[in-house]
């Protein structure tokens, strides 16, 4: 166990290896309860969001999901974040755990002037993550809703395990999976049923290693209050077509530097590694790991824009000496 965001956290609980390939080939579930939710409704709650988030939340029908960011006044980020719309004049937000607090001042002091209505019920949801090829089989039988009937950002309500809950076709991993919001005390017995229908059960690591294989971001490495996410593989998010809190200042940004992921020959690249072109430094090294499918070296960093472009050759100083890599697509790996 391992303290996280206020919360005690298994790291793992066979070998974060073994959970990783249990998600890739299989089915994984992770307790991520501590996540924070919020809920927007009221008349103006579209409104609201299209000026919160950079995203075009109008494209939302309801009972779906769509990923976006809170951009602050400066271009920077305050948090990632995905919205569902779960009715007409009804949203739910899920915010990163060690953001919570700070996530949910900033949504309280930009909602004066609209018709909404804000609840925190961070507290009132636990949410249990099932991921991996085999996650809808594992969750079909014991759901009561037609799993095959959905698709990748649906959410809808249903009863696991006897239980009510409401469920989501997202997740951190980039395999296919659900995700699982339900009443605290209905946790053990939807993660004890998940256990005995075969879903392996996974730790903090593994959760971190997936993300990163898949190449996707975690808020305090790759998104910061400092990064615009213009000068990321995420860009796609922002909608400069609409106006939201912070665009002013986000697209008037440049990108001096640009998030890259990199591939290593040999040795493992970590978080703060500086990177280097031709022996002169260009960046750091944000998030890396040992890929447990392609067993090479992976990372994730922010290099000067010149060195940017797919298969540019690159070194990550790793204990004094240089290793070689280049710039690579992301994910690193072919995913569900």
């Amino acid at each position: 166990m391992a303290p996280f965001a206020g919360y005690d956290m298994p790291i793992q609980y066979t070998s974060i290896s073994a959970e990783h390939l249990a998600v890739r080939e299989a089915a994984g579930m992770f307790d991520v309860s501590h996540m924070g939710e919020f809920w927007i409704r009221g008349a103006q709650a579209l409104e609201f969001l299209q000026y919160l988030t950079p995203n075009d939340v109008s494209k939302l029908k309801v009972g779906r999901a769509q990923y976006s960011m809170l951009p602050n006044a400066e271009g920077g980020l305050i948090d990632d974040v995905y919205v569902y719309r779960t009715g007409e004049q009804e949203y739910l937000m899920v915010v990163n755990a060690a953001n919570v607090e700070k996530d949910w001042a900033h949504v309280q002091a930009l909602a004066g002037g609209y018709a909404v209505e804000l609840e925190n019920a961070s507290e009132d949801w636990a949410l249990i993550a099932v991921q991996g090829p085999k996650a809808a089989e594992k969750l079909q039988a014991l759901c009561d809703a037609d799993l095959s009937a959905t698709r990748k950002n649906d959410t809808f309500t249903a009863e696991v395990a006897g239980k009510a809950a409401r469920l989501a076709r997202t997740g951190y991993t980039g395999e296919d999976g659900f995700e699982v919001f339900i009443a605290p005390a209905d946790a053990e017995a939807v993660w004890r049923a998940l256990l005995e229908a075969g879903v392996t059960p996974c730790g903090l690591g593994a959760r971190d290693t997936l993300r990163l294989e898949a190449g996707f971001p975690l808020y305090g490495h790759e998104l910061t209050d400092e990064t615009s996410p213009l000068c990321t593989p995420f860009a796609w998010v922002v909608k400069a077509q609409k106006d939201f809190h912070g665009k002013a200042a986000m697209l008037a940004q440049s990108c001096g530097r640009r998030l890259v992921g990199l591939v290593l020959e040999q040795g493992i690249p970590r978080e703060g590694y500086k990177v280097f072109a031709g022996g002169e430094e260009t960046g750091y090294v944000t998030s890396g790991t040992l890929s447990p499918l392609s067993r090479k070296g992976i990372a994730l960093a922010y290099v000067d824009a010149g060195h940017a472009a797919v298969d540019t050759p690159l070194q990550v100083e790793i204990r004094g000496k240089l290793y070689a890599g280049k710039v690579s697509k992301l994910p690193f790996a072919p995913l569900g």
